[in-house]
């Protein structure tokens, strides 16, 4: 099925924006997608549609196991999505990649500052085993009791909601992992409030922030500093001052000891050359909470959305579940045994990643696939495209769980969390916490997209539904 899109005069200047192509049947499901771009491509058009929506500029062959090379005002841009050119990137030569594209660095180092997920050189080196010791796997079955405790308020606010009651499942996914994150990172409760000014200061900084720098285009190597807007110092004040203040109280001794940021300040004060100064403290803290918090939240939306639309699926989980757990509500110690919820999000990611641009600047000059690659390059690989690879995947725009049953996909074909050594620290934390959440729910809770909604995939600086999800939740 198409969806028509409303035409604007931004529309008329550029192009309309795609059809949302989506197929839903009795056994089946084409999950909702951009048809592929097939105007007429000038720098111009390229570069307003990819400032609008990155989902937007791709053609059908850049879906096919490939490489690809256009200039931008000059500037080398090649994207790669072919597996043995991932690997290179990402780990073989990944020296060479390490740093985030200008964009990525320019458009998050207002609300980060030099946290880990932008960080390169240096500092990345340093910090990088500290952040990893802290959110190890080791250390999931300790936060798995908080994601056990604050799911379970969750269940017990949407139990009172009146039948019928529509909710924005992408807030209310936000709040749940964004409490999660709090108290495992924090060690106290962030409260409503809170998780409100985070909530909605994040999202009202991915509106505000471009989506391309146009700067780097231009020829400078670094890009162009973002302009500080007086809203985009709104959105950004309303995030730094609720980690502030938990920062604060942290630093002076008011702090849970088996929180996360609690170790970083431990470690701090028993090896002071590390340099974590309280604006460190808060770059990693805002970094771990941010990122911890908007990917989870964004998987679990979309989750509600493909198992809402293939009730196939959702009766398997729910077997699953019954198998597994009986009438009692799973537990961190169940995640290893469902396998099928697991299933359930491994494709949730594939089709929906959370971050579906992962761009690096080439530091020095290299050769992928057919292209010669000069220094100051930007070279990206896109999961969106790498996951829906016609040569990769069969059936690749389909929501297939049992995908992920029947073993693993080829190395370097599937990389949500990134891949190599500048993979996501937070995998097992992010991937525990987002079964663990979608059992203890749609156990208790039959969720649905409210009809009439034009789900639509929107690429800012992650991936969420345009507009949000409005969903009903009725108790079953």
């Amino acid at each position: 099925m198409l969806k028509e899109p409303d035409l604007s005069l931004f529309d008329m200047l550029v192009g309309p924006p795609p059809l949302i192509r989506e197929d839903v049947g009795k056994r089946h499901l084409v999950a909702a997608y951009p048809a592929p771009y097939h105007g007429s491509r000038n720098h111009l058009r390229l570069l307003i549609q990819a400032r609008r929506d990155f989902l937007w500029i791709w053609r059908r062959k850049d879906y096919g196991n490939s490489y690809n090379q256009m200039r931008l005002l000059g500037r080398q841009v090649v994207v790669v999505n072919a597996p043995e050119g991932v690997k290179q990137v990402m780990a073989s030569n990944h020296e060479n990649y390490e740093r985030k594209s200008p964009q990525m660095r320019r458009a998050l180092e207002y609300l980060l500052g030099d946290g880990l997920f932008i960080s390169d050189g240096a500092t990345w080196r340093q910090r990088r085993p500290l952040v990893t010791d802290i959110v190890h796997k080791n250390r999931v079955p300790q936060f798995g009791r908080v994601m056990e405790v604050v799911t379970g308020e969750m269940a017990e606010r949407w139990a009172q909601l009146p039948p019928g009651t529509p909710v924005n499942a992408l807030v209310e996914m936000a709040s749940l992992t964004a409490e999660i994150i709090s108290r495992s990172v924090f060690g106290n409760d962030l409260g409503h409030d809170n998780a409100v000014e985070v909530i909605e200061g994040f999202s009202s900084y991915q509106r505000l922030i471009d989506s391309l720098n146009i700067g780097y285009f231009l020829g400078a190597d670094e890009g162009w500093p973002v302009w500080r807007t007086p809203r985009l110092k709104a959105a950004v004040g309303r995030v730094h001052r609720v980690i502030d203040k938990v920062i604060d109280d942290h630093m002076a001794g008011r702090g849970d000891h088996e929180a996360m940021v609690d170790l970083l300040v431990r470690r701090q004060q028993k090896n002071p050359e590390l340099g974590l100064d309280r604006q460190a403290l808060r770059n990693e803290a805002a970094t771990i909470f941010m990122a911890g918090h908007e990917t989870t939240a964004a998987t679990l939306t979309w989750a509600w959305y493909l198992l809402g639309t293939a009730p196939w699926s959702e009766k398997h989980v729910l077997r699953e579940i019954q198998e597994v757990c009986g009438d009692r509500a799973p537990t961190v110690e169940d995640v290893p045994n469902l396998q099928y919820c697991r299933a359930v999000i491994e494709e949730t990611l594939r089709l929906y990643p959370p971050v579906p641009i992962l761009a690096r600047q080439a530091k020095a000059a290299d050769r992928l696939g057919p292209y010669d690659i000069k220094p100051g390059s930007l070279v990206m690989v896109v999961p969106w495209l790498l996951h829906r690879s016609h040569d990769l995947w069969e059936n690749p725009h389909h929501f297939m769980p049992d995908r992920f049953l029947t073993g693993r996909p080829t190395p370097y074909t599937y990389v949500p969390f990134a891949i190599g050594p500048r993979i996501c620290p937070g995998l097992q934390f992010g991937l525990t916490e987002a079964i663990l959440c979608l059992a203890i729910l749609i156990q208790r809770f039959r969720v649905r997209v409210v009809p009439g909604t034009k789900v639509e995939p929107a690429c800012r600086l992650t991936l969420r539904p345009r507009g949000g999800l409005p969903v009903t939740v009725e108790r079953r």
